[in-house]
């Protein structure tokens, strides 16, 4: 049964940092590659950061050169480190591992207001 559990979600004030993990189980990590999604309320789930397998990253202009994404797989961990946060990225911020069927895990809120 593959698990993926979101964690580090919070209140911050804009200009500030947060750092969001994602531990997966059930899973041949390593040689998946992970995503992290958003979704605001009323607004469509929308795409914010991949990492393959080999560490190659790719991210939408809304938060490229803000954000990053990495993982350990020793840990089988994937993370998104967020910098510079602005109102607009608040969300619940979700996991995805692309492999098999591609699995979800249940999100994190990020709330960024002063």
């Amino acid at each position: 049964q593959v698990q993926l559990v979101e964690s580090g979600g919070g209140l911050v004030q804009p200009g500030g940092s947060l750092r969001l993990s994602c531990v997966a189980s059930g899973t041949i990590f390593s040689i998946s590659a992970q995503g992290w999604y958003r979704q605001a309320p009323g607004k469509e789930r929308e795409w914010v950061a991949t990492i393959t397998s080999r560490g190659t990253t790719t991210y939408p202009d809304s938060v490229k050169g803000r954000f990053t994404v990495s993982r350990d797989n020793a840990k089988n961990t994937v993370y998104l480190q967020m910098n510079s946060l602005k109102p607009e990225d608040t969300a619940v911020y979700y996991c995805k591992d692309f492999g098999g069927m591609g699995y979800w895990g249940r999100g994190t809120l990020v709330t960024v207001s002063s």
